[in-house]
């Protein structure tokens, strides 16, 4: 999946289970056939599930998550990934790890189609969005280098960057998606006004996308993954309302959050910007991935027009 990707075999996992967490070695391990592009997983017997990078520099992201992941709980009502243990570089892995609490759910069809459970679900989502720009944000937090990202700074930051990948999307072969359209969204994005310069920064999840979600009896029972956690400006915290929700469910969610015109059109050009992204690097290796980033593109589309 990446040019730098790690080796990650089950005989690498069962050995710093046993050497660094040897109460937990008589468990079943069995790797998860599917994951997403950050960590490889393994479930280790019924309550636990192994995370590790799969890529350089990857412990950045494990011990940011064990460090403030508790800080950011109680302000959400659904569960977020617990921390139980954390490992370290050994047997030729060279990266921090951790051991987390498996969750059960499902992820949700994208998009989720019109129904009186797919208004739950917006509201559930608005819900998360909310309670992540409602928690307390440390004074040492706004001081973190690694809770900078360019996930949560304004849209005008990554114009030059997102251009370039509405630019490398026109070499995917048969990519179904007017990019001559997504370059006039994203133009008109840019001259959006940005927020006021005073307005406190907010935790981030900055992946809110229904591969990072879990539903239960279709509602919202999980939030997953939060190596794109930082602290800053957190209209992209809006991109699954474009790739879960039809325009309706998609209006409940913006009600609920009481988002200004501003604010909506700063989300939208989130999630056309994180889908052109998407396209050039996973084209190939993630085809579910890059259907369910087309899907939420070309909501974008029509919901700019209406």
């Amino acid at each position: 999946m990446h040019s730098d990707e790690l080796v990650v075999t089950a005989d690498t996992v069962r050995s710093l289970i046993d050497s660094q967490l040897p109460h937990l070695a008589g468990l079943p391990l069995a790797r998860l056939p599917v994951s997403g592009s950050s960590n490889v997983l393994f479930r280790l017997g019924d309550e636990l599930l192994v995370r590790l990078p799969r890529q350089p520099g990857g412990s950045t992201i494990i011990a940011k998550e064990a460090k403030y992941l508790p800080l950011i709980a109680s302000s959400v009502r659904v569960l977020l990934p617990e921390v139980v243990a954390l490992g370290a570089p050994g047997v030729g892995y060279p990266e921090c790890w951790s051991v987390v609490r498996w969750i059960d759910g499902q992820l949700p069809a994208v998009p989720v189609p019109p129904s009186p459970q797919a208004t739950l679900l917006a509201l559930d989502l608005a819900e998360v969005v909310g309670g992540l720009r409602s928690a307390v944000v440390p004074v040492a937090a706004l001081g973190d280098s690694t809770l900078r990202s360019y996930r949560a700074r304004s849209v005008r930051a990554v114009d030059t960057d997102v251009r370039q990948y509405l630019s490398d999307c026109r070499a995917v072969p048969d990519l179904p998606l007017d990019l001559d359209a997504c370059e006039r969204v994203w133009t008109d994005a840019v001259n959006v006004p940005e927020p006021p310069s005073d307005r406190p920064a907010s935790w981030v999840h900055g992946d809110l996308l229904a591969e990072n979600l879990l539903l239960h009896e279709g509602r919202l029972a999980a939030v997953l993954d939060f190596g794109a956690l930082a602290v800053g400006e957190p209209s992209v915290d809006l991109v699954g309302a474009w790739e879960l929700l039809g325009a309706e469910d998609r209006a409940v969610f913006r009600d609920a959050l009481g988002i200004d015109d501003a604010e909506w059109a700063r989300g939208r050009a989130w999630a056309l910007a994180i889908a052109v992204m998407t396209f050039p690097y996973y084209w190939r290796t993630m085809p579910q991935r890059c259907a369910d980033r087309l899907v939420m593109a070309r909501a974008v589309l029509s919901d700019h027009l209406s």
